[in-house]
């Protein structure tokens, strides 16, 4: 794990939205000393009261434009489709030479939606925390979810020394960080995550449909593949509507090329073709291994996250 920061890296930071990520982003500050204060904004009075309890932040506020005002780094950690609202609503606050980034799984669609909205002199930095649990809501994150894990920014046009210093932020919560461009983003996250959470819905909605089985069946003999599946079909449906939507080509393109394979795999099955099977399935296998050697997950089940690991 990451050594306490000798220093906060930022005086204040808001977070627009109190989620998994931004409530995991809070408890990461505080057990590091990250920022001298946390601000935060949700809808909900429940939520609010939540983060307070938990004590991820030090004051919580009603609207996002007065959780903004004064803040060095502001986090928008909503769905996709709401940023461009709360950019619109936060730009008249914001502080000249803060940061503005993003969690979202989308890029492209984000940068349209909230950089017509950031006045100059404030520096608009994207992001994407590849970290997250089927759970959801300001009691499910936990400082150590980013530990490990690859955050990916778009630099764009922001100044150098600011994305250095959000780089070290996310470094500081143990993250490793790369850059790239937002269509290049789109491309590996709709390989790596867009599609395979599509096909986990489906499948898991053929198993609802298909009335030969049985509901109680379903829950009482499901296998590792099958939970699996489970687990990522539990995730937030808004923020998946929205990732969808947004990235909408990549993905489309991404599960045009499943399909083929898929095909391919049929006729492979329907002629007893064991050996291109076989082979196949070689090749895939040697790409979860490589997960596995690269540390972004572990031989043992249930993704490698043990039972008490969420409440870190």
């Amino acid at each position: 794990m990451t050594a306490p920061s000798q220093s906060p890296i930022y005086d204040r930071v808001a977070l627009i939205g109190l989620g998994l990520i931004a409530s995991s982003m809070g408890h990461a500050m505080k057990k590091w000393g990250l920022a001298r204060s946390v601000a935060g904004h949700a809808r909900t009075a429940e939520t609010r009261a939540a983060a307070l309890e938990l004590g991820f932040c030090d004051e919580v506020f009603e609207t996002a434009a007065e959780a903004a005002k004064g803040a060095d780094l502001v986090v928008l950690a909503v769905p996709v489709g709401n940023m461009g609202a709360l950019a619109e609503e936060i730009a008249p606050v914001l502080k000249p030479g803060a940061t503005v980034t993003d969690v979202g799984s989308v890029k492209q669609a984000v940068i349209e939606a909230v950089a017509p909205h950031i006045p100059n002199g404030v520096n608009f930095i994207p992001g994407h925390p590849l970290a997250g649990t089927e759970h959801s809501g300001p009691r499910s994150g936990f400082a150590t979810l980013f530990a490990n894990r690859w955050v990916l920014l778009i630099p764009g046009e922001a100044a150098p020394d600011a994305v250095a210093k959000l780089r070290a932020y996310w470094e500081a919560m143990g993250a490793f960080v790369e850059e790239m461009d937002a269509a290049h983003h789109d491309l590996v996250l709709a390989v790596t995550s867009h599609t395979p959470h599509l096909i986990a819905y489906t499948m898991v909605g053929v198993a609802d449909h298909l009335r030969r089985v049985t509901e109680s069946e379903v829950i009482k003999y499901s296998a590792a593949g099958f939970r699996d599946f489970t687990r990522i079909a539990a995730s937030d449906p808004t923020m998946w509507r929205d990732v969808f939507l947004t990235n909408r080509e990549a993905t489309l393109d991404i599960l045009g090329r499943f399909t083929e394979e898929l095909f391919m795999l049929q006729r492979a099955i329907r002629m007893g073709d064991g050996d291109m099977l076989h082979d196949y399935f070689t090749r895939t296998r040697a790409i979860r291994r490589g997960i596995i050697e690269a540390g972004q997950d572990t031989a043992a089940p249930d993704f490698g996250r043990s039972v008490t690991g969420a409440g870190e």
